[in-house]
């Protein structure tokens, strides 16, 4: 005699057995336990090398150690101290500084390729595969070919301001000089990265849209700022929020413009140091890796407060 079982197939009545309760009974432990089995190795490698690291970080910033000897608990000392270390906000200016000349024109630059590339021009991917190849290149051979353009002495970028009448720049030295050389090195590396991000976005946009405003007489300037820019917001917030993010985290490029010893100092007189290159100097080379915590977490403040910055305002543009 057949019946019915939970899953409403037939079954026998030989199908009761012991061996087809364990069965059963394994099936449903598959199907309820290995959804998470899936995602354990993400969180285990997530623990690991993420929530351990920002932790421990955590404690050590309310400690003076320089982790060799013995650890002192010293509450919140080292905060206290960085809120009156002039190094530190001389670091927090060149972040921010910096992030500024180079985040906004990378942005609209990113904003303007992408709508050049989604128009029908001729050799579409070939253009796209070469506006991301500056995010591919060694970082190492970016700060050779930068460090002689922007040379104070036969250097491309003051032979060319010579060449209109403007005299040479000391790009090294000079705080806007040096700014504007790093700011013009990252939206070199980064600018096509975002124009490929935003483009895959714009390529989403349905062509209907586009067709019934043309119909309605809207020009393309009129189509880009009633379709393509808030069709684009969810996109422009996470570029936006990914470059602040990378912005305020910014070290290599300043290193190795700098090269050589001192490098981490950002210039003679810091006029390029980084908020991450601050934490460095401070953990690394003098030791006090309680203060560089201190100096990470105080970074990570920043960030989050800029990123939440950020999102209100391209949210409230874009819907304007």
């Amino acid at each position: 005699m057949s019946h019915l079982d939970s899953r409403g197939t037939p079954r026998t009545a030989n199908h009761g057995g012991p061996r087809f309760r364990k069965r059963e009974r394994l099936s449903r432990l598959d199907v309820k336990y290995s959804p998470y089995l899936y995602v354990a190795p993400f969180f285990i490698l997530f623990a690991a090398f993420g929530l351990y690291p920002v932790l421990m970080t955590g404690w050590m910033s309310f400690t003076d150690w320089n982790l060799i000897g013995d650890w002192k608990f010293i509450g919140l000392e080292n905060y206290a101290n960085l809120m009156k270390d002039e190094y530190f906000w001389n670091a927090v200016r060149n972040t921010l500084a910096i992030f500024l000349i180079a985040t906004i024109p990378q942005l609209l630059l990113a904003l303007l390729l992408a709508e050049m590339l989604n128009r029908g021009i001729r050799a579409r991917t070939f253009f796209r595969m070469i506006i991301f190849v500056p995010n591919i290149t060694s970082l190492a051979a970016v700060a050779i070919v930068f460090g002689l353009f922007f040379r104070r002495d036969f250097g491309a970028i003051n032979w060319l301001l010579d060449f209109v009448g403007i005299g040479p720049i000391d790009w090294r030295r000079e705080t806007w000089g040096s700014w504007v050389a790093l700011a013009t090195m990252i939206d070199w590396r980064w600018t096509g990265y975002n124009a490929l991000i935003i483009l895959a976005a714009m390529q989403a946009i349905p062509r209907d849209l586009y067709e019934s405003a043309s119909l309605d007489g809207a020009g393309r300037w009129r189509q880009f700022t009633s379709i393509t820019l808030p069709s684009l917001r969810p996109t422009l917030m996470f570029v936006i929020i990914v470059s602040t993010i990378g912005g305020w985290q910014l070290f290599v490029e300043p290193l190795v413009f700098n090269s050589g010893s001192g490098a981490i100092l950002g210039g003679t007189q810091r006029q390029f140091q980084t908020v991450a290159m601050y934490m460095f100097e401070r953990g690394f080379s003098d030791l006090r890796f309680g203060y560089g915590a201190a100096i990470g977490f105080a970074l990570f403040a920043i960030i989050v407060v800029a990123s939440m910055f950020n999102f209100l305002l391209v949210r409230r543009t874009v819907r304007e």
